[in-house]
């Protein structure tokens, strides 16, 4: 498995992908500035909201891109035939590059979470917000909650990878379940509020709500953004709960994905 996630790491890092992260790490710090300048009031609080949806995004379609590289290339052009030549299972390299496609969004993060935290540090600096922005440990604990996100989406993408024949689908699929797992919590809470009095909508989709949410994990309980921004610290259970959510999803899809692997032919 170590050379897999080696590999993995080292086409990652000699590829264009880190130029691309520091190139959308410098556009996130250019319109979270920009945003910051444009509001009246709290410019930080703002700069930080957009920083962190768009930290998301890009970490998200990178994740995509190094599934399709390190995953759906290989099995799409034969070349996993010479991985599985050497005397490895293919649990190792499942596993392996998913902790290598892991390891790239880590260390992605981190260049983009300095990246955002210089642009909300050097906007507006001569105000004073009433309520200050928290760039210690919420900060740092809101981009491991994207982390974590990610990495569900990842999965995902890496077990749709390991079944279609189309080279295109788990880079669709996989930004279809970003999308659906994000907006599944405030869907769900809108219907439980009764979707405005609305009772005809309520019960006709409130059923489909719940059937989705025992297939697609809610990611939005992951977005632990209130915590930099107003100071709202999250209870344990909001933080425990969601994690082990996020984990067994992962290991549960990714342990799908070995046992049709394991099955599948590639002659």
């Amino acid at each position: 498995m170590t050379e897999f996630i080696v590999s993995g790491l080292r086409s990652g890092i000699r590829g264009r992908s880190v130029q691309i992260v520091f190139v959308l790490g410098l556009a996130l710090v250019a319109v979270a500035y920009l945003a910051a300048g444009f509001s009246p009031r709290h410019p930080r609080t703002v700069a930080l909201d957009i920083g962190f949806s768009g930290a998301r995004f890009t970490l998200i379609l990178l994740s995509l891109f190094w599934v399709q590289d390190l995953v759906t290339r290989e099995i799409d052009r034969k070349i996993i035939l010479q991985s599985l030549s050497y005397p490895v299972s293919r649990a190792a390299f499942l596993f392996g590059r998913y902790l290598a496609v892991l390891g790239l969004v880590c260390l992605s993060a981190c260049i983009l979470a300095l990246c955002l935290l210089l642009a909300v540090v050097l906007s507006s600096p001569n105000y004073d917000q009433e309520f200050s922005v928290g760039l210690g440990l919420p900060y740092w604990a809101a981009f491991a909650g994207i982390v974590l996100d990610v990495g569900v989406v990842a999965a995902v993408a890496m077990a749709v990878a390991t079944v279609s024949t189309v080279a295109v689908l788990p880079l669709l699929v996989g930004a279809a379940f970003a999308v659906a797992g994000k907006a599944l919590g405030p869907a769900f809470d809108y219907l439980a509020r009764g979707a405005d009095g609305d009772v005809q909508f309520a019960g006709e989709w409130g059923g489909r709500v719940e059937v989705v949410r025992w297939l697609i994990p809610d990611l939005s309980r992951l977005d632990w953004r209130d915590w930099p921004l107003y100071g709202a610290v999250p209870p344990t259970e909001l933080i425990v709960w969601p994690i082990l959510m996020a984990l067994a999803y992962a290991l549960i899809v990714l342990a799908l994905a070995w046992r049709v692997l394991e099955r599948r032919e590639f002659g």
